[in-house]
């Protein structure tokens, strides 16, 4: 896709998203107790208002706790597209990953969010291949990109939602989803 389609289906996808497709406003919860990864939903890639940037939020499924994931505009594409459901006419990279690894008998079982440290998320994706197991160190977006393809779990470890929320700016408003 050229750089200007890519820029005007994004644009497009963020305005379907804040036009009412599961965008909600945090709502806060007590803290819960520590009992490790828990799994988390991908409520939708939006602009965050403040710095306009694209950001993916997430939302664990155990406690409803949410945070705000900065990335850039191809990472926001590659959430997005198969969030709405969009076959792109060529495969994205995702895409053929998940070919590649069809074809080299590679499953992918989960993907889990691992920490957020120096502002930086870190994920670990989880492999299965011949009856052994495997680990990638990812990136949380094209980890996340890859677990919606596949349909499979996007976990968090609850020190992620903890970090997360604890570097909130305290005086600039947080971002509207």
């Amino acid at each position: 896709m050229g750089g200007k389609r890519s820029i005007a289906l994004f644009g497009l996808l963020v305005m379907v998203l804040l036009t009412g497709t599961g965008a909600k406003e945090p709502s806060p919860a007590p803290a819960p107790k520590a009992t490790g990864p828990q799994e988390a939903e991908v409520i939708g890639v939006v602009l965050d208002q403040r710095t306009q940037q694209p950001v993916v939020v997430l939302q664990g499924k155990r406690d409803k706790r949410q945070f705000a994931m900065a990335i850039g505009i191809a990472e926001a594409n590659g959430i997005a597209i198969p969030l709405q459901g969009v076959t792109p006419p060529r495969p994205l990279t995702h895409d053929l990953f998940l070919t590649l690894f069809g074809r080299l008998k590679v499953s992918l079982m989960r993907v889990v969010i691992t920490d957020f440290k120096d502002d930086i998320y870190y994920a670990i994706v989880y492999l299965s291949a011949n009856g052994s197991d495997m680990t990638l160190d990812s990136r949380p977006s094209d980890a996340i990109a890859l677990a919606i393809r596949a349909k499979v779990p996007i976990l968090v470890e609850d020190r992620v939602f903890d970090k997360s929320r604890s570097s909130e700016p305290r005086s600039a408003p947080s971002p509207h989803f």
